[in-house]
């Protein structure tokens, strides 16, 4: 039964990916768009980046012409667009060099003139041009103490905008007057577009001071740069209302709503009532003992559902780094899951990013079996000691459980099931 639990898991990540992938969600919505009089560019920056280049490709009527920038290895054969990889999720020059000529080929254009813009997350790390006063070093500085701060994606991206040359609006303004068409995968919660890749063609309801609250309530360390360039009101971002945004189209093309609801079909189909608590944020310590609260009490007591049912549930999760363990957020959450539901039999789960790869390891996340604390147990693997570490991914990688998919060039985010069956 184990291996059926963990068959159906993998089956259920596996449809929450394919939802996601361009070649399934792009196609339905380029067809809708009016080719130009004038010339066709394509820019984009994102994880899914290359792959929906690709699929721009094969369906677009017309000439084209563009370049788009994607994570190392989450490149993607394409014939007319270049593909530029750079780093994530800390900025490095080869991403800047990427914003730079995505920035240039977008200025000049005429009102004759559409740009295809294809954004999804993690471009706001890949398109990295700092604004001017700002050095990629100093940018890199901040961006390292977030990722380690526990700041959401919302905080993280509202500082990002405004060290930025490009995002938070800028790439739209710097296209005008051409018509642009932003074509997005939503990987945050709530599918804020202002949020998505630091939103580059999206009006930006943050501000500056915003950005500096941020910085402030998790005690980063800012070069003197940096908190300089926050102090001018030079470096605010295009607000709503905007003139600029008047021949802008932001268009989601596919959402982690729709992915969870892929694989509760998937769940369903295998006799498990589906239970979707939808996108969550949270320290995933913290969302893990939620989770397996709601898990016992399904199973205690039938409540919200009788089991069978499967805990489904997306959205971005933060790990306050405190350990010198590897692992990320997912492996993280299915960590602290296994420890709040020891001698608590019966329940498998999944943790996984949609994009294949768990913060910056190799590994997509983890499955949890029913038996997983008894096997770590038997192995000589201290589950409570990794956790304190922030080593979730050694002590799933010693039970054999890691995940491992590759790049899967599409990001909604975060995937985590739990199976409750019946209790015998």
């Amino acid at each position: 039964m184990s291996d059926d639990f963990r068959t159906l898991l993998r089956a259920m990540f596996d449809a929450a990916v394919a939802a996601a992938s361009p070649t399934v969600c792009l196609p339905p919505y380029l067809a809708k768009i009016a080719p130009p009089k004038g010339r066709t560019i394509v820019v984009g920056a994102g994880k899914a980046a290359a792959s929906m280049a690709a699929a721009v490709e094969a369906h677009w009527q017309g000439p084209l012409e563009g370049l788009v920038v994607t994570r190392y290895e989450h490149g993607a054969p394409t014939k007319h667009i270049e593909v530029i990889e750079a780093s994530h999720p800390v900025p490095d020059a080869a991403g800047r060099e990427a914003a730079k000529r995505i920035l240039q080929k977008v200025q000049g254009l005429s009102q004759d003139d559409l740009v295809l813009a294809l954004i999804s997350g993690g471009g706001s790390a890949l398109m990295a041009l700092p604004a001017e006063g700002v050095t990629l070093e100093e940018k890199q500085a901040v961006n390292k103490a977030l990722l380690k701060s526990g700041a959401n994606i919302s905080e993280m991206n509202c500082v990002r905008k405004h060290l930025s040359a490009i995002k938070g609006g800028r790439l739209a303004r710097a296209a005008a007057p051409a018509r642009v068409v932003a074509l997005m995968i939503s990987d945050v919660p709530n599918d804020d577009l202002s949020v998505i890749a630091s939103g580059p063609t999206v009006p930006d309801p943050t501000t500056r001071e915003d950005a500096l609250a941020v910085i402030a309530k998790y005690k980063i360390d800012a070069p003197a740069a940096v908190l300089a360039h926050l102090q001018k009101s030079e470096c605010e971002t295009p607000k709503p209302g905007d003139a600029i945004f008047e021949k802008v189209q932001n268009i989601l093309i596919a959402t982690p709503q729709g992915s969870l609801d892929a694989a509760a079909a998937v769940a369903k189909a295998a006799g498990f009532t589906p239970c979707i608590l939808g996108d969550l944020e949270g320290e995933s310590r913290d969302v893990a003992l939620v989770h397996a609260g709601i898990a016992k009490q399904i199973a205690l007591h039938g409540q919200p559902f009788a089991p069978p049912v499967a805990i489904i549930s997306g959205g971005e999760t933060t790990v306050t780094v405190r350990g010198k363990g590897r692992g990320g957020r997912d492996a993280e959450f299915l960590l602290g899951l296994t420890l709040a539901l020891e001698g608590f039999g019966g329940v498998s789960a999944i943790a996984c990013d949609t994009d294949g790869i768990d913060g910056s390891e190799d590994n997509a996340g983890a499955i949890m079996t029913a038996d997983s604390f008894e096997r770590a147990k038997m192995a000589g693997v201290d589950l409570k000691a990794h956790f304190a570490n922030n080593d979730a991914y050694t002590a799933f990688e010693k039970l054999g459980d890691l995940v491992v998919t590759k790049p899967t060039r599409t990001n909604v985010n975060d995937f985590r099931a739990i199976l409750v069956p019946k209790r015998v």
